[in-house]
Order: C-alpha cells, then sequence, then structure tokens
C-alpha cells in the first residue's frame, strides 16, 4: 500500500502539492467533471468545505474526463466555470485519470485501499445499462464525484459512491465522527 501523503500531485494552477501539505486535516478527494449530470455536487461540496473548513477539513476536487468525456476544458476553462457556477474555492487539480491503467498514483492508491464504496451504486449501474454502457466494477471509481473520505492520520476512512451527494447523511456523518477524532 502506496504512502498517499507521499504522492507528488499537481494544482490546477500548476504549482506542486502533495497530501503531505494537508497533514492532519480530514479530506474528501472527489473526481469532478463539468458536464456531468452530477455537477451540482459542486455546490454541495462548496457547502461542507464552508461548513467545516474551521475544524480542519478540506475538500479535494480531482478533474477527470474518463467518463462520457465529460471533463474536455482546459486548466482555465475548468477553473472559470467552477468559480463562476458554483463558487468553488476548495483546491482543484490538474485534470487526469482516475480509472483504468493510465490513472493517476492518488486514484490507484485509494482504490487499493478501500476498494468497494459505500451507497447506492446499482441504480447508476442500471442506468447505465440502459443506455447500453458498461459501467466500472469495484475496484474501479465507478463515475464522476465518486468520494474518498481520508482521516486525519491520512488512512482512507471511507468511500462513497457517486449519486451520495454531499448532504447524504451517511457521508456527513462519516465527515464529523473523522473530525471528532
Amino acid at each position: 500500500m502506496a504512502d498517499l501523503s507521499a504522492i507528488p500531485l499537481t494544482r490546477i494552477d500548476g504549482a506542486s502539492d502533495s497530501l503531505a501539505a494537508h497533514e492532519g486535516k480530514v479530506l474528501l478527494v472527489v473526481n469532478v467533471a463539468s458536464k456531468c449530470g452530477l455537477t451540482p455536487q459542486y455546490e454541495g461540496l462548496e457547502a461542507l468545505y464552508k461548513q467545516y473548513q474551521d475544524q480542519g477539513f478540506e475538500v479535494l476536487g480531482f478533474p477527470a474526463n474518463d467518463f462520457g468525456a465529460q471533463e474536455p476544458g482546459t486548466a482555465e476553462e475548468i477553473m472559470e466555470f467552477c468559480s463562476i457556477n458554483y463558487g468553488v474555492s476548495f483546491p482543484l487539480f490538474t485534470k487526469a485519470p482516475v480509472t483504468g491503467e493510465a490513472k493517476q498514483p492518488l486514484y490507484a492508491a485509494l482504490t487499493e485501499a478501500m476498494p468497494e464504496k459505500q451507497g447506492d451504486t446499482q441504480t447508476m449501474k442500471e442506468r447505465f445499462r440502459g443506455f447500453g454502457m458498461t459501467p466500472n466494477e469495484d475496484p474501479e471509481v465507478l463515475w464522476n464525484f465518486e468520494k474518498f473520505l481520508i482521516s486525519r492520520d491520512g488512512s482512507v476512512a471511507g468511500r462513497f459512491a457517486p449519486g451520495t451527494t454531499p448532504s447524504d447523511p451517511l457521508l456527513v456523518g462519516a465527515i464529523e465522527t473523522e473530525l471528532a477524532k
């Protein structure tokens, strides 16, 4: 199992980062996209970030174009979209794959650490099959807006299906539990 904190990351503006720079915080790592049916979750993610930020919580957004080419934009277009449409102030990172052979090292480590997700995946999988699509199976990321909860000690504390909204009691409860530790 890879040390999550040692994996190099790059912010959407090109600045270097890593999870080590967020040490001691509870993190929600989310693969995001701007042209997805789940894109309105940006609003809830920003609300969560603002609500719990003072308690040591951060949302980290990872744009990915893996699913239906729903994140076609450049870094500048993604930043502008998120700012104008959702007032996103949490950190965004460079666009990179989160599934398949070419997935970025962070997502390889996250899916290895927590191969199964919580929340309803069947409804979304059935919808995909209805459109003639083959959904990813665990441990792969199912779709945009899948969420990984990382505890203050840097371990993966939870993984939530894309349809689990930021206000879902399952997710909020898990965040509050980790913040209380």
